[in-house]
Formats: C-alpha cells, structure tokens, sequence
C-alpha cells in the first residue's frame, strides 16, 4: 500500500520485518512511538498508533487509541512493538532512483581495495557474457586503494578482451573504460576535453581510460541505452528497496523525458512503493519540453514535479569540484564547472518562471559562490529568492563568507551527512586544514539560520536512512573512525556554533 502522509509508514529502528500495511486497519502498541521531532514534550512520544487505509487515524495513548477503534467499528490487526522505539518514516531529500536500480542489476565495486580486485571482477563478467556485450558497473574509489591513482584501462583489457567495459566511478563523476569501450566512442589522442570535462591522459598525450565528469558523455553515448522497460524495472526495484528500508519518500535528484514517462505509467497504474518528487534535469529543461508537460500531482500525491535540476560542478574524490584556489593535492586544478554560469542564470530565470525551485548541484566552494550568484541574479537580488526554496545540492565545501547568502537568500541546503564519513580519510589531503571549515558543516549553517534537507544521494552512498542519521550526530562512520585530522568537523559536531 502506498504512504499517503509523512506518518503512513512506521520504521522501527531495531531493524525488524516491515510491516505490511493491511487495506483495514492495523494497531501499533507497546513501543515509544515517536509523533514528531518538534512537538511539544508532553506530546512528543505516544504509546499506541491507528492506521486505516494508509492514513493515521489516532495516536496517543493506549485506551485512547483503542477507544477509536471501538468508534469506528474495526478489528485490526495488532503489532506488538516489544519495546521498540518507532517513528514516522522518512523522506530522503536527494537519491537517484533509476541509477539505484541500474546499480542493483550491474556490478557492484562498492569496498573494493584494489583495481586488480575489480579487474577480477570484470574478468568473471566476461566468462559469462556473449562477445561484444557491454559489462557495466559501478562504486570504485581509487581513495579506498593502497595505490591512490586513478586505474589506467590496460588491467580491464586484459580482464576482457572481447568486451567494452564502462565501470562509473562511486560518486557517478568519472568513469573508467577499457580500450573498446574507448574505441566505440570514438576517444582518441587527438580527442579534446569536452568543457566542463577532462580525458586523463599519459605521457604521450593517450586516454588512460578515466574520463571525468563532461567527458563521460563521450562513453555514455555509445552505451546502449535502457529500455523503458529495464527504466520501469529499475525505478520499481529502487522504490521497493527504498520502502524496506523505512523511507516513504523520495526526492528523485535529475528525472530525463524518458524516466518522467516511466513515472506517469506507474503513477497511472498505482504501482509506485513510495512517494516521489521529481527535480526535471536541465537537459529536459533545456532541450525538451518537460517543463512545458508538467502537470499537476494525482489525488494521492504519489508523484509530482516540484524542481528542475542542474549541475554547477564535479565532484570532491575525482578532483572535479570547482574550487576558489587550487587543490591542496593538486596544484594547479581548481576543479570543472560543468554548468557555465550564464546557462545556470537561464535556467533559475526559467524555473522562476514556472513556479518551480532550481536545485544545482554545487560541491566545492567556487561551484557554491556561481550557484548563488546565478540565483541572485536571475531574481534580482537574495530577497526576491525567499520563499521560492531554490536548493544547492551538497553544499559540500562552502567559503564561510557565502554562509550566510544561503540565509539571506532561503536558499535550503540539501546535504547529505554520509559523504563527510565517507571523505574522512583523504578530505584533508584535498582541501588542506583552512577550507575544512566550511566543509560538511551542517552546524555552521544551522547556526547561521540556513534551512538543511539531509538525504543520502544514493546509489552514491547506502539508502538506509539510518546511517545519515548517524553521521549527522556522530561524525564518524560504523567503524567508529572519527577522522581525528578533520577536527574542524570534529569539533562543529559537538560544540554548538
């Protein structure tokens, strides 16, 4: 049964078997049922909850609860929490839900340690696949390696001769590809970087096989693309994937004409698991008519357009991120604007124009300062933004002078606390001890007055909801690493600002 309010689906944190929902009506009792983070004391915490048809129907205590069931003439089925703790389910405010899917059915290099291991991996895909078939895979990190380089394609040629390999790397903002993946696409040495992109190259000027951010098109031009078929398939595996672990919603971060048309089909036939609004990508926007054919939600709010999306810069691990001053790692690059900043203005003038948010993609603190430039300038001036909820999408890296433009703009930051535990490790080496303080900080922003959205951004990272919770208040990841080098993030997670 499909959520209909933020309350309709309860998660327990004690990882138990979801619930499924009966169409009647279903009792939750025994357990600390948590009503909402922001009410009042006295009616923070419930012991009992009444669903009826997806709805809530009373929450409170037990002989209050029990009294409506009487009122209402029903016998519903009973769970008996134990003791759990238990709340409404969550939204996640940014997650990619036809790549979580896609992620699902291809291979998976998520905690590898070596090329050599993914190399491996790719050799056994071939084994097993006619010649020619594309292997397609995604989630290495060359920061999880002994050796901290990116990978060079002669490992995945030798690893599969007879095939194009095209392996995405885990934030989706490179790519590695062997050499006939590279000859489909027609990559060569006399081949120029894309704008917004970068070929790595050798020593004679040769594509060692990564191509980063704008530059993966060359490659991903040449993949087949899905079939409508395999996008339903993807989005409907990725929503039941999402509903297990708890969330009700999804903000689905980048829909194409082709996936906007999966969703209306399944909207349709009432064969959406969760909640969905959809941000349009600026592709759509730009080149489509997707913005024209935006219509307004169901009855029952399953899907909705509410943003158009678009991608300011790359991303931190593959030196993509557009920086103020160069990489402390990497003298010299300052990182790619995908986006130009005119094009970024165009697009907020035209989502302002349609009543819509503009949501960019902005990680490091230059494609954070374009972002908010292009915002002001299109609505002529921070105070005509309030109340339009424009996003900047990771908000990863931020001057500490622009701090404050998110509050005086309402611009939300949508961050997602799982990528500080993930970058722990090599942030430092990326950005050096000074930019780190305006880097994941949630806190700074809270205290500025600047309004957060928390998601995951998956399949970046893991979709359980619980492990952004846990960063978010920790800092640390389930090992327990705190990271003690980035204490500038350490100390904003403990200490108030």
């Amino acid at each position: 049964m499909r959520p209909t309010l933020l309350t309709t689906l309860i998660a327990s944190l004690l990882v138990v078997t979801p619930v499924a929902l009966r169409a009647d009506a279903l009792l939750l009792r025994g357990g600390r049922i948590l009503t909402a983070a922001d009410a009042p004391q006295g009616k923070r915490w419930a012991e009992a909850l009444l669903v009826v048809d997806g709805r809530v129907a009373a929450i409170g205590s037990e002989r209050d609860v029990r009294r409506e069931v009487g009122r209402l003439g029903l016998a519903p089925a009973e769970r008996d929490l134990h003791g759990a703790f238990a709340m409404p389910g969550l939204i996640d405010a940014h997650g990619h839900v036809a790549g979580l899917g896609q992620s699902l059915r291809r291979l998976r290099f998520f905690g590898t340690t070596s090329a050599e291991q993914i190399a491996g991996m790719v050799a056994k895909a071939a084994a097993e696949r006619p010649a020619g078939e594309w292997i397609l895979g995604r989630g290495w990190d060359q920061n999880d390696w002994a050796v901290k380089r990116f990978p060079t394609r002669a490992l995945l040629d030798s690893a599969a001769p007879g095939h194009p390999v095209w392996l995405r790397r885990v934030d989706g903002h490179a790519g590695w590809a062997n050499s006939r993946a590279l000859e489909l696409a027609g990559v060569t040495r006399e081949t120029q970087d894309p704008e917004g992109g970068r070929i790595e190259r050798g020593p004679a000027g040769e594509p060692t096989g990564v191509l980063v951010d704008n530059a993966m098109s060359l490659v991903n031009a040449a993949v087949p693309a899905p079939t409508a078929e395999q996008t339903t398939r993807d989005i409907e595996s990725a929503l039941r994937a999402c509903a297990q672990l708890g969330l009700t919603g999804v903000h689905d971060a980048g829909v194409g004409s082709e996936e906007l048309e999966v969703y209306r089909k399944l909207e349709g036939s009432n064969a959406l698991a969760i909640r969905v609004a959809a941000m349009l990508s600026a592709g759509a926007v730009l080149h489509g008519s997707a913005l024209a054919a935006r219509r307004e939600p169901g009855p029952d709010g399953a899907f909705r357009v509410f943003a158009v999306k678009a991608y300011a810069d790359g991303a931190l691990g593959s030196r993509g991120a557009a920086l103020l001053e160069p990489y402390a790692d990497d003298p010299g690059n300052r990182g790619l604007l995908v986006t130009s900043p005119d094009t970024l203005e165009i697009l907020a003038r035209m989502s302002l124009e349609a009543g819509l948010p503009l949501c960019v993609h902005a990680i490091g603190d230059r494609g954070n300062r374009e972002a908010l430039a292009a915002f002001e300038r299109a609505a002529g001036g921070a105070a005509n933004l309030r109340g339009k909820r424009f996003r900047i999408e990771h908000a990863q890296v931020v001057a500490l002078d622009d701090i404050p433009r998110f509050a005086r703009a309402e611009v939300i930051a949508s961050m997602q606390p799982t990528h500080c535990t993930s970058d722990m490790p090599w942030a430092p080496d990326r950005l050096g001890e000074r930019r780190l303080e305006g880097a994941y900080a949630w806190r700074r922003m809270l205290g500025a007055g600047v309004r957060l959205a928390f998601g995951s951004d998956f399949p970046v990272e893991d979709a359980n909801p619980m492990l952004g919770v846990y960063a978010a208040v920790t800092t640390q990841d389930l090992q327990e690493y705190r990271g003690d080098h980035l204490s500038p993030i350490e100390k904003r997670a403990r200490v108030k600002p």
